[in-house]
């Protein structure tokens, strides 16, 4: 059955960060879900020591990911929030583990993520950590399998994000069955933080026409 309705609609909100980020970008979503929200470093990310050799894919990530999700935190049902390679996670994690999940949140992420040569040059420069996280992103690519999530999924974006441009959502609305596309004017890639209340209400929104 395509999109069914989370099993709960009060399943824990788990929030991933993007490259170089931590669980920190997530601070007025944390702040509006309350304990409901439960934002996580990455390893090598925050908080989190770093328990990755210096190369790794985004299934790769995922697999940390669920591990922190059932085995750390034990939550049950989770909707999974991504931006950016958080977002590809979350896609990752749709295709890999949807009978643990609730539901999908993709934003300001794509289904493909390319990365400019000269974000690559910078981030060798950076840290090992966030070359790995640029370089996972430059190979992820789930466009064919996209129509194999059947999953409840809301795509925010900001109008004027440049690195992963409103296309990007408008084609994953295109090709996740029943999932919702929502536009935010006068935010970037980090829509989150750019309008939070406007992302929170989506959220909000979209949680409750699971009901």
């Amino acid at each position: 059955m395509v999109n069914e309705a989370p099993k709960n609609v009060n399943s824990p909100l788990v929030f991933i960060h993007g490259s170089g980020a931590s669980s920190q970008i997530w601070e007025f979503q944390d702040e509006h879900f309350g304990g409901n929200a439960f934002p996580i470093d990455l390893p090598g990310h925050g908080k989190r020591p770093d328990t990755l050799p210096p190369e790794v894919n985004v299934l790769d990530y995922a697999r940390v990911v669920n591990g922190i999700i059932f085995q750390e935190l034990q939550l049950k049902t989770p909707i999974i929030a991504g931006n950016s390679l958080g977002g590809a996670i979350a896609l990752a994690m749709g295709l890999e583990y949807a009978s643990e999940l609730s539901g999908l949140i993709l934003i300001g992420t794509g289904a493909r993520l390319r990365v400019l040569p000269s974000i690559l040059e910078e981030a060798k420069t950076a840290s090992v950590v966030t070359y790995r996280d640029w370089a996972a992103c430059n190979v992820f690519d789930v466009m064919n399998r996209l129509h194999e999530i059947r999953l409840p999924t809301l795509i925010i974006c900001g109008a004027d994000d440049r690195l992963t441009p409103v296309k990007y959502s408008q084609y994953m609305h295109d090709h996740i069955a029943g999932s919702t596309l929502c536009i935010i004017p006068n935010a970037g890639h980090i829509v989150m933080r750019d309008q939070p209340e406007r992302v929170n209400q989506a959220i909000d929104q979209w949680l409750a026409e699971q009901l």
